[in-house]
């Protein structure tokens, strides 16, 4: 596939989906994606579906149309997802995928094996944004469509820092910041912008965090009842584990929070001599090189033990000595 227009002949139906707990990525690319078929596709009867997105998305045009459960029994011609990376991460609209006539997946994680009839997976390119972007007419590519690409891509590159930005994620950030958008103000709100409560909530879990490896390797938590204490949830906890890997001599960042009784969501990420999509994997989870996440059941201490126990194998303390 070059071109978005091969999938589409004769399609008269399609759903759009993203992963669980949708990222900017996955916000990104699943509503640039829809803002284009609905810009230039207008007879395709297209829906979109995404867990509720946050707040923090709230610039992305027509965001307000995401279906966030299913409404109804539908059989769509076409159904795509962004940013998946297993069938079992699609969210919302799993049973539509399944139903569907003919499946696409466009995607970017190296740990995508292809679920879909056709698979479009570019597993060395920084984002499902750019990815989506090179399969897209440039000259098509209005304001809002930027601007959702535009917030998948600094999102999935730490604001341009990871490993993964090369030289054509510049050029492409460039083109998109021509079309006129505010990129100052969603970098500000996608990274920047905390409440005060989410700014508590950060300085405990940093001043708790605990060092193990020589140092290398730094670990910050919450626990259920610390999260009702607060008054938050999975979505205001976003940035602690980009501000754990940037503490002096670490090399892989962990980060977790109980989502119910006895279950963690673990989010990890590398300074680049920990592959962390190979934990995350091995978990049953997924990701990149330097920033990826699974779940894990049990005590938090029987998590962080497993996992680190992992991390070691890459890095062992007689690399260090």
């Amino acid at each position: 596939m070059k071109n978005i227009s091969e999938i589409l002949t004769g399609v008269k139906t399609m759903g759009i989906g993203g992963h669980i707990r949708p990222d900017g990525d996955c916000v990104g690319s699943c509503m640039a994606l829809y803002l284009y078929i609905k810009s230039y596709y207008p007879d395709i009867d297209v829906k979109v579906y995404l867990e509720n997105p946050r707040p923090v998305f709230s610039h992305i045009e027509r965001i307000d149309e995401i279906i966030t459960e299913p409404d109804g029994d539908r059989v769509f011609d076409l159904f795509v997802t962004c940013d998946v990376s297993a069938r079992d991460r699609l969210a919302v609209a799993g049973e539509y995928f399944e139903k569907a006539r003919r499946t696409v997946c466009i995607d970017h994680h190296i740990s995508n094996e292809g679920f879909a009839d056709v698979n479009y997976v570019k597993g060395e390119i920084s984002s499902c944004c750019e990815v989506l972007y090179g399969l897209l007419d440039q000259d098509k590519i209005d304001r809002p469509i930027a601007a959702a690409i535009y917030t998948g891509m600094i999102h999935d590159t730490g604001v341009f820092q990871y490993s993964s930005t090369g030289p054509e994620t510049m050029r492409i950030a460039g083109e998109l910041m021509k079309t006129g958008f505010d990129f100052s103000r969603i970098i500000d709100r996608s990274f920047y912008e905390k409440t005060y409560v989410q700014n508590q909530v950060m300085g405990r879990v940093l001043a708790e965090s605990i060092m193990i490896q020589d140092g290398k390797c730094i670990i910050g938590y919450m626990r259920r009842r610390d999260m009702d204490f607060y008054g938050v949830d999975g979505k205001d906890l976003d940035g602690i584990v980009s501000q754990l890997r940037l503490t002096k001599g670490v090399e892989v960042a962990m980060f977790l929070y109980e989502t119910e009784s006895q279950k963690f969501k673990v989010s990890l990420r590398s300074n680049g001599r920990v592959d962390v999509s190979r934990i995350a994997v091995y978990f049953g989870g997924g990701g990149h090189v330097r920033a990826a996440g699974c779940d894990l059941y049990g005590s938090m201490y029987d998590v962080i033990n497993n996992i680190s126990e992992q991390i070691e194998l890459q890095l062992p303390p007689e690399q260090d000595k």
